[in-house]
């Protein structure tokens, strides 16, 4: 039995728990205001809440997309529509700003927009206009062109940092972010008195984000495996100079980790690449990992810190292998039958290591990229120490570039040897023409996307025009 708080009103459903939650929510609740727009994760018109109780009985709420959100990871929580935003007699915060700046014209985009917003007010970010931002970079207006909903996001944020203070719940309540019924939650979660234990089926169900996007028609008639919840998949640990994450730990939990923010100072502008907010708040790394996909941003990423992975069977026995190793052709990789990602481990960088994320596609934001391409690179002496570098979208499998890095090592770090190292890459890869370019672009875009490493990451010391002859 699946239960959980869906806004003010406690549900036990025995519905599939790979049906999705959007459609629980407008077919089988009659809450009609979580709208259905592209069913892949995109839009953010399905965008709800998700209220999870935590060990010091507070509440931690993220906004995800409903529509590739199975119901079942619901299960113990409290899920907030834009029904349960509402206040008896009066608009809410976000509402106003919404209408107070003329942020609406169709309305349909409206309802995710009002839900990202009350999430920032509840969210444990920093209160300010470019935080808010983030909050609603997973909702898309086709009518307004932004600059009023911005506006609408400022008024929000001028409110919240007036109040000089945390912002509990009681705050929130007397301000008129969130309706009252919101301070009785935690209360009610805990009585619902429910286990962890779902009835299981035979698919295994983490996040769901690329998995309701391909298969949704199949994973809707049962019963899912649902690992998102299991503690021991979870979490980021640093011991020494080694970095321990869980397998289902989502990419908000890398965004909001204050240690490795100091590790890699631009976590932030790098995973702000890979998907919204509302993504991020639900994709795992392990998930990312099996879906195989060769354009895989986490995937990418993780190569190029030439990390290892941990892998354990319903036994509890474990192995460990490179994740440059795991993966053997398109969409098959070194995963047995009963057998999981447990963890992925790699070494922090230290002073002298400098990483950088590239991807280009036909959106910035948003959007699966055409070719993404990572680096990890030592230089000491102006001499290259160690480096590990990775690509997508030009191979059968995420790419990690052997030959190009074993020949960067050992080597000063000088534009002729950068593009001795290109010509190198451009024997690694094979891409293909399909609909995110063809594979003279897609070459082309291997060859800017390692440029740009060395010229984002070194900027004193080279310059496009270094490298003239690739213009």
């Amino acid at each position: 039995m699946i239960t959980f708080i869906l806004n003010d009103k406690v549900i036990r459903t025995s519905e599939n728990s790979g049906m999705t939650l959007l459609d629980f929510i407008r077919y089988e609740q009659r809450l009609t205001g979580t709208k259905i727009g592209c069913r892949e994760g995109d839009c953010g018109a399905c965008t709800v809440l998700v209220g999870s109780l935590k060990e010091d009985d507070n509440l931690e709420y993220q906004s995800i997309t409903s529509c590739i959100s199975p119901l079942g990871n619901a299960h113990s929580k409290h899920i907030v529509t834009v029904e349960g935003t509402n206040s008896e007699l009066k608009l809410t915060t976000a509402q106003l700003a919404m209408k107070a700046n003329y942020a609406t014209q169709c309305g349909f985009c409206t309802p995710g927009f009002v839900v990202s917003l009350t999430g920032f007010a509840l969210s444990k970010a920093e209160k300010n206009h470019d935080r808010a931002l983030d909050a609603i970079s997973g909702n898309i207006c086709r009518c307004t062109g932004y600059k009023s909903i911005e506006k609408a996001a400022q008024q929000v944020c001028e409110k919240l940092e007036f109040s000089k203070k945390e912002m509990s719940l009681e705050w929130l309540i007397a301000n008129e972010f969130i309706p009252e019924y919101f301070k009785d939650i935690p209360k009610q979660l805990k009585q619902l008195n429910t286990t962890k234990s779902l009835k299981q089926g035979v698919k295994i169900v983490s996040g769901g984000t690329d998995l309701y996007v391909q298969k949704a028609d199949d994973l809707i008639k049962d019963n899912q495996h649902l690992i998102a919840e299991q503690d021991e998949l979870k979490g980021i640990n640093i011991e020494g100079k080694i970095c321990n994450i869980g397998a289902g730990t989502t990419v908000s939990e890398l965004w909001n980790h204050v240690e490795l923010n100091n590790c890699f100072p631009k976590l932030k502008t790098h995973l702000k690449l890979v998907s919204s907010e509302q993504i991020r708040n639900m994709a795992s790394f392990g998930g990312n990992f099996v879906n195989a996909s060769p354009i895989g941003d986490m995937t990418i990423f993780f190569l190029a810190l030439n990390a290892n992975i941990t892998i354990i069977n319903s036994n509890g026995k474990e192995r460990v292998i490179a994740l440059k190793d795991f993966y053997k052709s398109y969409k098959n990789f070194d995963l047995q039958e009963g057998e999981l990602i447990k963890t992925i481990h790699f070494k922090l960088p230290n002073k002298q290591s400098h990483f950088n994320f590239e991807k280009v596609s036909k959106r910035t934001h948003l959007d699966i990229a055409s070719v993404n391409s990572a680096i990890l690179v030592t230089v000491k002496n102006n001499s290259v120490e160690d480096v590990h570098v990775s690509i997508g979208g030009v191979y059968e499998i995420p790419r990690y570039l052997h030959k190009a890095s074993a020949f960067l090592l050992g080597k000063p770090l000088t534009s002729e040897v950068i593009l001795k190292a290109e010509d190198i890459l451009q024997t690694e890869i094979l891409p293909i023409s399909d609909v995110r370019g063809s594979s003279n672009y897609k070459r082309l875009l291997a060859r800017q996307l390692f440029i740009a490493h060395f010229t984002e990451l070194f900027p004193n010391q080279f310059m496009l025009n270094d490298f003239v002859q690739y213009a």
